[in-house]
């Protein structure tokens, strides 16, 4: 018997999430073109959903997925779609409405007891993701290039650092990154990040202590004393 040229699986997969405030065409299209060049190793062409949570019937989505499309990212489907006019709409430009996982009517579980620190004592290697819901996350060894370590509060790395530390991803934007070597790929706070080329050269391989500055949320960096 030969074997189906396909295959089906479920997989999952990372994608940033654009939220759309304005129905002005030409607006959002500035502001996705400065979010890429600030960052066009990370969005350049990037595949991206749009969450129109925010727009009714009114808005022009023709001209918005033109403005979109512009910016070289890639819309992979859309979120968040309340108003079944502009759902229409968007069927009939052949893009997929999605559903977030907030929207499954499914029971969850029971919450698992609180946890104030996650310890992560064996390196951290590539491809791999760690994520501390609702704790502090401490790594005693290094995180390799291409690993991510994720936590909504804060994050201690004693060892080299050379994957990803986001670091208040649930919005907590007092979470801070605290780094023996940091030689990080990319470090966020509450979604405001540095890539490595955008750290500063004094800090680079050294003990470093990130936060967000107030009441303006910019990422500063100081020595780890």
């Amino acid at each position: 018997m030969s074997q189906t040229p396909i295959e089906l699986k479920g997989s999952s997969f990372t994608l940033s999430v654009v939220h759309l405030h304005d129905a002005q065409p030409d607006a959002i299209q500035q502001a996705l073109q400065e979010k890429i060049e600030q960052a066009p190793a990370f969005l350049k062409n990037a595949p991206v959903v749009i969450n129109v949570s925010s727009l009714t019937a009114d808005a022009d989505w023709v001209q918005l997925q033109r403005a979109i499309a512009a910016t070289g990212l890639r819309v992979v489907g859309i979120s968040g779609c309340n108003d079944e006019q502009l759902r229409q709409t968007i069927a009939l430009a052949g893009l997929p409405l999605l559903r977030e996982g907030k929207e499954r009517r499914i029971t969850p579980p029971p919450p698992p007891a609180p946890i104030k620190t996650r310890v992560v004592k064996t390196p951290v290697r590539s491809g791999q993701q760690i994520y501390a819901r609702d704790s502090d996350l401490i790594v005693l060894s290094q995180v390799s290039a291409g690993a991510e370590i994720i936590a909504d509060g804060n994050i201690h790395i004693y060892g080299m650092m050379r994957g990803r530390a986001l670091a208040g991803v649930s919005g907590d934007t007092g979470s801070q990154v605290f780094c023996t070597h940091l030689s990080a790929e990319l470090v966020s706070i509450a979604g405001r990040y540095w890539l490595s080329d955008q750290i500063p050269e004094t800090y680079f391989g050294k003990a470093a202590r990130l936060s967000l500055s107030q009441p303006d949320l910019e990422l500063n960096i100081q020595p780890l004393d």
